[in-house]
């Protein structure tokens, strides 16, 4: 490490920086540098991965179709509780499809090689658990579980069941974390000892108000089913189709949302989480019966660890934002700081270049007085941009997952690395209802 910081610095004094993904450097007339990441084609593939979908909504179906991108990649079938969604997964992906309101059906076909959860939040568990006991590989969407007492359920038939399993907070594939994580540890901004982040919306469908479909009712919706692992209650269509509302099906706005940060701040910095959880916040604007705040504040303390300094988190959102909208990842260090986007990392140095002149440094130990004589100094902005034609964080996540099946390799969000950001967003939730700090063993994923 501190050969890297040493590398990385004598360089940055001298040129500015070199992106290590790319040898295309743009110097600007300004201080600025501008470097291009690029991210290498993987090899087309022999063997066929065969998908099946179950929860076919908005997230799901924005899976499925980025999977269908990858070659060698197929779908054969597609769960979901509305009826609406099944027939229009076959206008999309053929009617080829076998469709279903059970995922039990999806789980016994041997013609099905892995899964894709796109449920709501309260079906995670279970699903993971049932697909991986059945053999399949799960790609699950965040947050990986419900609450904190399901994750450690979900890791130990992972561990049992010998197959891929990755979660879906995709930004930590993308070339701008990846570009970000290998920053810090060359020491571009120092050790860290901040970082915070936020997210901002202003539209009804940014704030979870989704379309609900005119003909939905008990008739065509799987209504018993959705909520058979949660209180019972007559149909109600709001709690279906805009679920995220809703505790007995949703996680908030920290376990859509603040899962993102938590997911791309630990993978950057290799950290296990924090140990110390607050939150306020409130429902400002979307009161439509909601039961979750729609302005959420969370700070979080690191402890110390081997992988990293101790330091501080806020993390923000906000769905009432009249700026229309931001998202961003800021990680503060002792010699600068990293703006953190899937597709770009802004680094700010307030480092100042010092003399490298022999004949300074002469009259310096002869202490003879000199005239005062300006610097050189180092860029004070560095820019790493993706280049043209990048597909995506999200593309980029389910090929690492095909990767890994075909290699029989390993990700790195897998359910241990998806608890460790799920535990937080989620007690930063509880911190807010039970109005306290709350204590958290990152190593050892449980509650003190």
């Amino acid at each position: 490490m501190e050969n890297n910081r040493r590398t990385f610095l004598k360089k940055l004094s001298l040129a500015g920086a070199a992106s290590a993904m790319s040898p295309a450097v743009f110097a600007a007339d300004s201080l600025n540098d501008v470097s291009i990441l690029r991210r290498n084609v993987p090899m087309r593939s022999d063997s066929v991965i065969r998908i099946g979908l179950v929860g076919a909504g908005i997230m799901g179906s924005q899976d499925l179709t980025t999977a269908l991108q990858h070659a060698d990649v197929e779908v054969v079938a597609v769960c979901d509780l509305f009826q609406g969604r099944l027939e229009t997964a076959k206008e999309k992906w053929g009617n080829h499809l076998f469709t279903t309101m059970d995922y039990k059906e999806v789980l016994k076909r041997k013609d099905v090689d892995a899964i894709i959860i796109g449920t709501p939040d309260h079906w995670h568990k279970q699903i993971c658990i049932d697909a991986l006991n059945a053999g399949k590989h799960v790609y699950c969407e965040k947050p990986m579980v419900h609450s904190v007492k399901e994750g450690h359920e979900v890791i130990n038939a992972w561990k049992k069941s010998g197959k891929i399993m990755v979660i879906g907070s995709q930004g930590i594939s993308s070339l701008g974390n990846e570009k970000a994580k290998e920053l810090l540890a060359a020491g571009a901004i120092g050790d860290i000892n901040y970082a915070e982040g936020f997210w901002a919306r202003h539209s009804p469908e940014g704030a979870w108000q989704y379309s609900i479909p005119a003909d939905a009712s008990d008739k065509n919706v799987d209504w018993k089913r959705y909520v058979s692992n949660t209180q019972n209650r007559p149909f109600d269509p709001l709690r279906f189709f805009r679920w995220r509302n809703y505790l007995d099906y949703g996680t908030g706005m920290s376990g859509d949302l603040f899962v993102h940060l938590f997911s791309s701040l630990h993978f950057i910095t290799n950290s296990y989480g924090p140990n110390k959880i607050s939150a306020m916040g409130g429902l400002r604007y979307w009161k439509d019966g909601r039961e979750v705040p729609d302005v959420l504040l969370g700070m979080f303390q690191y402890p110390q660890s081997e992988q990293h300094p101790g330091f501080n988190l806020s993390l923000r959102c906000n769905f009432v934002d009249g700026t229309s909208g931001s998202t961003y990842l800021k990680v503060v260090g002792s010699k600068g700081s990293m703006d953190v986007k899937w597709d770009e990392v802004v680094v700010k140095s307030n480092l100042q270049a010092g003399s490298d002149d022999p004949f300074l440094e002469q009259q310096a130990k002869l202490n003879q007085a000199v005239e005062q004589r300006k610097k050189i100094l180092p860029p004070r902005e560095m820019v790493y941009k993706v280049e043209s034609g990048y597909k995506g964080a999200h593309y980029d996540h389910f090929g690492k997952f095909f990767t890994a099946i075909r290699e029989g390799g390993s990700v790195i969000e897998d359910p241990v690395f998806g608890f460790r950001a799920a535990a937080p967003a989620l007690l930063c939730n509880d911190s807010y209802f039970q109005d306290k700090f709350i204590s958290w063993d990152p190593v050892n994923m449980k509650l003190t």
